[in-house]
């Protein structure tokens, strides 16, 4: 009866004993990670910042930074400004990490080249070869340049930059007319009158019609009332 007392006794101390050591582990576990939590912070995105206030923000949260070498051209990100980091923004990293950056170096500038003189479709294959961007196109009218060339450009040649805007003549405009009402009047006269001024005039197929004398204009093309130039073809059918 004493030695099992004795031994119950002796089990209720182990068992108080490693019940103790558990909790002592389970403790120390949770303490551990709180410390380590503790330790991390939340990176900040630096995404467009300028290197002086991205690292003035790492700097706040005890990280450090480290510039990559190789700048990258962006047309969205400011030259000297972040344009990529690692680890991303909003990870958990742990104080004194490094947050690798990558740091733009602008909008990608080429030498612009010498437009002006040149036409339209061979500025725009120019501008394409040298990886240049034709931002704008503005036109006007005048004699006094080149038809469909390019008169002024901006920036000027050998300037640096990732685009270019031109001006275009389109040349002096032609002259045009209002298409006169034909129908009724006599196709020969009518016809004759048209080629002295310049227009280009044909006579297509004719039938009979009841009551119209022969060689009377029934249809004309371009109708009356529309804008004609001389370079344009008028048609007109007669009567038979």
């Amino acid at each position: 009866m004493l030695l099992s007392t004795r031994v119950w006794g002796l089990g209720k101390l182990l068992l108080l004993v490693g019940a103790l050591a558990a909790t002592f582990v389970l403790f120390a576990l949770l303490a551990m990670r709180v410390a380590l939590r503790a330790r991390e912070v939340q990176v900040p995105d630096m995404i467009g910042v300028t290197m002086a206030n991205a690292s003035q923000a790492a700097a706040v949260l005890g990280l450090s930074l480290r510039i990559d070498p190789n700048q990258r051209a962006d047309e969205n990100v400011p030259a000297g400004s972040v344009m990529q980091q690692e680890p991303a923004p909003g990870a958990l990293a742990r104080r004194q990490r490094t947050v690798r950056v990558w740091v733009s170096s602008g909008a990608h500038a080429t030498t612009v080249p010498a437009l002006v003189g040149q036409t339209e479709r061979t500025a725009r294959i120019r501008l394409e070869e040298d990886g240049l961007e034709l931002a704008a196109v503005s036109e006007f009218r005048s004699p006094d340049y080149p038809a469909d060339a390019v008169v002024a450009q901006d920036p000027a040649p050998a300037a640096l930059a990732p685009s270019v805007s031109v001006l275009l003549n389109r040349g002096e405009q032609a002259t045009t007319y209002v298409m006169p009402d034909l129908i009724g009047t006599s196709g020969a006269l009518a016809s004759d009158a048209l080629r002295t001024r310049g227009f280009r005039v044909s006579i297509v197929g004719s039938q009979p019609y009841q009551g119209v004398l022969p060689g009377t204009v029934v249809r004309q093309q371009p109708a009356g009332g529309f804008r004609v130039g001389p370079a344009d073809s008028i048609s007109l059918e007669v009567s038979r």
